[in-house]
């Protein structure tokens, strides 16, 4: 299993009154309007009450950089963030596997903190482990080489030194080559690693409950661990509908937009 991250780079934030959102898998993008639109729609009625919003990674199908933050379809996302900020909500975001290169100009500009994968937090008087998922699905071992380099930060300067369409034109390619093998894989690849699961369990100590996302796979999770017991909660996707999970003193829930 690879390294998800010292204890000492854990993220510890404070205890909160109300209600936290968590939500992952958006992918917004040009091509999907609905989907940016349910979003919009969700910050303003959904998220605008609740004390703070965790985005646990791809809240866009990819980001090329942040030099590509006045692109048309990106301006109303950053601005309704903004205006969710300013409102009083707490917002928290996670680099997913398509949208890694968002950095410190998206940021500002959004009013979000960046947090480090996996981070661990104090809810509500629980402790709980938020990780984007992808690098607890260590059977795919071609999709863990190439999270490897990616993520590596030489990788990274070299790619952003590339003129944004260049880049754009790279991403395009990669995605295609990815669905393609993503369908000649078997589903059970492609899904957490029970072995990984309980390892970065046991390095940061038990935590109450673990929120992920990047599997597509929704549920609730029972495990009991060296006689811990505790919750893992899968975040859904956005591709057919807007999920999310919403947390209070009282426990978790799983909540569809159109339940609301």
């Amino acid at each position: 299993m690879q390294n998800l991250g010292d204890k000492s780079d854990k993220h510890l934030s404070q205890s909160l009154n109300g209600h936290s959102l968590f939500i992952s898998d958006l992918h917004l993008c040009a091509s999907r309007p609905h989907i940016t639109a349910a979003f919009l729609g969700f910050l303003k009625n959904t998220a605008s009450k609740a004390t703070a919003l965790y985005i646990l990674g791809d809240l866009f199908e990819y980001w090329a950089g942040d030099d590509d933050i006045q692109d048309a379809h990106h301006q109303p996302i950053i601005s309704a963030l903004k205006r969710l900020s300013e409102a009083g909500v707490k917002l928290y975001l996670m680099h997913g596997n398509r949208d890694f290169l968002i950095s410190s100009v998206f940021c500002d500009a959004t009013g979000m903190t960046l947090l480090p994968d996996p981070s661990l937090i104090n809810l509500h008087g629980k402790t709980v482990l938020l990780s984007h998922g992808d690098d607890l699905c260590t059977d795919d071992v071609e999709y863990q080489k190439f999270r490897l380099q990616v993520r590596e930060a030489k990788w990274q300067e070299d790619f952003l030194k590339l003129p944004l369409q260049v880049r754009k034109d790279q991403i395009e390619t990669i995605r295609t080559r990815s669905e393609h093998e993503k369908s000649q894989k078997s589903m059970l690849i492609m899904d957490v690693n029970q072995t990984a699961v309980e390892q970065v369990l046991k390095t940061y100590h038990y935590p109450e409950l673990l929120i992920h996302g990047h599997t597509h796979r929704p549920n609730e999770h029972h495990i009991q661990l060296d006689g811990h017991n505790i919750t893992r909660w899968v975040l859904g996707d956005w591709y057919e509908q807007g999920s999310y999970l919403s947390c209070d003193e009282l426990g978790c829930k799983a909540m569809s937009l159109l339940k609301d």
